[in-house]
């Protein structure tokens, strides 16, 4: 909105719209208040200025208000409403119903009250820090500087800390603080299983073999106030746990005996760790060798002797099975010579598999003797008795 001020021979002429006030200073002091309308007044001297101003939802300087309060207290209480913060305290100013301004501590703003309603609701922070959902949404637009705010998942542990000091574990949800005067954390820690890789730098065996462990651990938080106050970093802590316990038992054992005894040796690390850990909030659920990494030529050497074992390994399953397969036929040849009709039956069996195989066969017996004949000369496990 614009204002018109002209000048026609001896008067001025002032045209204030509706939504504005004119300041009338003669000489640079304040005479009155032009309301909305036309106005003429008589300045032969030019000694008269008119100062249009917004009044709508407008703030007006408070260095200015300050002289206009000491020269026209009437005027200062009749046009602005002056709000002003003590410590501690946080002021929201609504205009028209509508929130729009934040107020820290020790501010001072003024506001045309003639055309619009000033509503100024104060927050003493000093006792709770909290900030209640309606004021929060109230400040969105101004949150950052004078709030802080957290949200807790439903799997975290929110802790609150003012000035340092632990003052209570949040539930889940969605929470905010007052910052002004005071330091604000909320540490949040994940309740789920993690796991943890350890990957050990090399080390000796009892027999002097260099080797590369690698581990898995999964831990989780069971305590967060101890887990917070004892331990800054729970997987760095660990992983250096982890590694100094895969040493000291690395160290006590041969090469063979970390290969060939894994489960005494995962059992040994859980108990080593959760000694060390009970005190800290931590649980180690599970804690195991992942890999064992030799060097080349030791690999190569392991390589063999295992190809070995297993090549005898073999060689004796197979002496084994032929030494069986010779004590069976032994066995069955005793009975054949023991039982004559077993005999015959195995003759016929072996000979019902070559039919099955040959298309024709032409027998002779000779001397007309018959198939009786033919079949008891075929096989002869004794040579006939001279006479």
């Amino acid at each position: 909105m614009t204002s018109k001020e002209t000048w026609h021979l001896l008067m001025l002429n002032v045209t204030v719209k509706d939504g504005e006030r004119a300041l009338l200073t003669r000489n640079g002091q304040l005479v009155r208040v032009l309301a909305p309308g036309k106005h003429r007044l008589f300045d032969p001297l030019h000694e008269l200025k008119a100062e249009v101003l917004d009044v709508v939802r407008s703030e007006f300087p408070a260095d200015r208000y300050a002289v206009l309060k000491a020269a026209r207290p009437d005027l200062a209480a009749e046009l602005f409403e002056a709000i002003e913060t003590k410590a501690d305290e946080i002021a929201i100013v609504s205009l028209d119903g509508r929130p729009v301004h934040l107020m820290t501590p020790w501010q001072v703003r003024v506001y045309w009250k003639v055309a619009t309603r000033i509503d100024v609701e104060r927050i003493d922070v000093s006792a709770d820090p909290r900030v209640g959902a309606r004021h929060l949404t109230m400040i969105e637009r101004n949150r950052s500087t004078v709030v802080m705010e957290a949200v807790v998942e439903n799997h975290e542990a929110g802790l609150l800390y003012v000035e340092g000091r632990l003052v209570e574990r949040l539930a889940p949800g969605r929470h905010a603080f007052w910052t002004v005067g005071r330091k604000i954390e909320v540490k949040r820690l994940d309740l789920r299983p993690q796991a943890v890789e350890i990957t050990a730098q090399e080390m000796l065996t009892r027999d002097r073999i260099a080797l590369r462990v690698t581990l898995t651990a999964f831990r989780r938080i069971v305590d967060p106030e101890r887990t917070v106050a004892t331990v800054p970093d729970v997987d760095a802590w660990l992983y250096r746990l982890v590694q100094f316990a895969i040493r000291e038992a690395v160290a006590g054992r041969t090469l063979d005996e970390v290969l060939s005894a894994k489960a005494a040796l995962d059992a040994e690390l859980r108990d080593y760790v959760r000694a060390r850990v009970a005190e800290s909030g931590v649980e180690v659920t599970e804690l195991g060798v992942k890999d064992v990494i030799l060097p080349g030529e030791i690999r190569e050497l392991v390589n063999k002797v295992v190809e070995a074992e297993r090549v005898a390994k073999a060689n004796l399953i197979r002496r084994q099975e032929e030494t069986a397969a010779t004590r069976s036929l032994l066995n069955t040849a005793r009975l054949m010579e023991e039982n004559p009709l077993l005999l015959r039956l195995k003759e016929l069996e072996s000979l019902e598999r070559l039919v099955e195989k040959v298309g024709r066969i032409d027998l002779h017996a000779g001397n007309g003797e018959g198939l009786d004949a033919l079949l008891t000369r075929l096989v002869r496990l004794k040579a006939p008795e001279s006479a």
